[in-house]
């Protein structure tokens, strides 16, 4: 296992240190201060005992400068021979990566550095792989992503954006508690997957004998509790779609899923405003933020703006209540790359006409329209047959009360006024079940224990799915999804 010729020299190191009745690796290390606490109480003269990584060395003859790290915080430390006596001689086996327990004082160098004085050395673990030349020298984003362990300690940004986005979670759950949502766990290995347009990963139940999905979405439980006479309901959970990487998407990933009962999609946006202005005021100090050079602004009101108003002002074409082969000619003037979408979808056909129109014109919005937008806006009313679990509006039936926030060009949820008429969303399955048998994979199968459910009965209800990798990116100034997640799959 390892057998370079640094790791083969540090194992050689271990050897003696062992020799000289030293426990390189033991139980514990008793400690009276953090490296931040140390740093954020600093006064000279106190006695502490501090733990870390040994991350740099500067020898002169009978004394030594070092600095350790800690908890992504590191403090100089001076080890002399008169102090240390025979310990001194220690530092000739030790390598950078040792774990190291300190005990000393604390004083202040000529040059103003905080520093503790070691009385005393403990090897807490020995180091037999390397670190990147300098310590601080991984830069290779690919192997930063494979070697997270080396990265977190090499990278401070890299250990930021992660530590962001466990704030963003906990302030988040606070936020929801603190206005009487419940969150509640729903499955993760369901027998029928539902709730967006997706295919999900299979695996083999078999105490049931039977197949299983991991779920894609927690919607279709969280309404169920909804039928069950909750009121607030939400789930900070992980999904899984069995979708391709890139910049925005990870086919594990963590959503945030919530529904209130007696509230329509205008009372989850102005949820949303208020969440994120609780966000950036808790992580900022405020409702301004920049992200990769673009200052957004998180005051409510948010923008909104219709769907194919949107559509039309991005690209100069009015597609509402257009058929699909004028919507494929668009497509192919704007240049956009269907390559990788359904063979039935290219092709136009089997399929419903309007289903195709539609499932077009969302690639024209999601090609065309969501990058252009950069301040956070509310993209409202899409049409019905890609919406199969949205309330009607009451004005256009071929609308559904929906909508998406988007931020920076990133879109980051769904929200709906849930449709709660049990014989519609029994037609809307159906609709989609014969989209399915004609080739279309991503559609939503159906579900007749939500259909059931949904005829016990459910209250008017406002639904919200928002992505937390996106929204930790753009909050913790991350360009990539990658950079939020503390171990992304990587293809190998």
């Amino acid at each position: 296992m390892f057998t370079s010729e640094q790791e083969k020299i540090r194992l050689e190191k271990l050897r003696l240190i062992i020799e000289r009745g030293v426990n390189p690796y033991p139980n514990r290390f008793d400690r009276t201060h953090t490296v931040r606490e140390i740093r954020e109480t600093f006064s000279d003269g106190k006695d502490v005992r501090v733990a870390g990584r040994l991350i740099a060395v500067r020898k002169h003859g009978k004394s030594t400068f070092a600095n350790i790290l800690d908890d992504g915080e590191n403090i100089q430390i001076y080890l002399k021979k008169d102090i240390l006596g025979e310990k001194y001689s220690l530092l000739e086996l030790l390598d950078i990566g040792d774990f190291l327990g300190i005990q000393g004082n604390t004083f202040t160098t000529h040059a103003g550095e905080p520093t503790i004085l070691v009385e005393d050395l403990i090897l807490l673990s020995k180091s037999i792989s390397p670190l990147p030349e300098k310590w601080h020298g991984l830069q290779d984003k690919e192997l930063r992503y494979r070697l997270r362990y080396i990265d977190f300690i090499v990278n401070l940004e890299s250990r930021s954006a992660i530590e962001t986005r466990a704030k963003i979670i906990r302030l988040t759950r606070k936020f929801l508690d603190d206005k009487g949502f419940l969150e509640i766990e729903t499955p993760i290995l369901q027998s029928l997957y539902g709730g967006a347009f997706a295919e999900p990963f299979k695996t083999y139940y078999r105490a049931l004998d039977r197949e299983f999905f991991l779920r894609i979405s927690d919607e279709l439980y969280l309404k169920r509790l909804i039928c069950g006479g909750f009121n607030k309901v939400y789930e900070i959970s992980k999904d899984f779609r069995n979708e391709g990487q890139d910049r925005l998407h990870n086919p594990e990933f963590t959503q945030l899923e919530l529904y209130e009962a007696y509230k329509d999609y205008t009372d989850i946006k102005n949820l949303v405003e208020e969440l994120f202005f609780h966000l950036t005021q808790n992580l900022y100090s405020s409702s301004k933020i920049i992200y990769q050079d673009i200052e957004l602004d998180f005051t409510p009101p948010w923008k909104t703006v219709r769907y194919f108003d949107a559509i039309k002002e991005f690209t100069g074409y009015d597609l509402y209540d257009v058929d699909y082969k004028y919507v494929k000619k668009i497509i192919e003037e704007l240049g956009i790359d269907i390559s990788e979408d359904s063979a039935m979808i290219k092709s136009g056909k089997n399929l419903t006409p309007s289903y195709i129109r539609d499932k077009l014109i969302d690639k024209i919005f999601g090609d065309r329209v969501i990058p252009k937008i950069e301040q956070p806006t509310f993209i409202i009313d899409y049409p019905k047959s890609i919406s199969p679990l949205a309330k009607e509006k009451e004005d256009n039936p071929d609308l559904v009360e929906r909508f998406e926030p988007v931020i920076a060009g990133i879109e980051i949820g769904n929200a709906f006024s849930e449709l709660n008429n049990p014989l519609e969303q029994e037609k809307r399955f159906i609709e989609q079940m014969a989209q399915r048998e004609k080739g279309d994979k991503e559609t939503q199968p159906l579900d007749e224990d939500f259909l059931k459910a949904l005829g016990i009965g459910m209250p008017p209800t406002g639904g919200l799915g928002l992505g937390m990798d996106r929204i930790s990116m753009i909050l913790a100034n991350s360009r990539t999804i990658k950079d939020v997640i503390a171990f992304p799959q990587m293809r190998w």
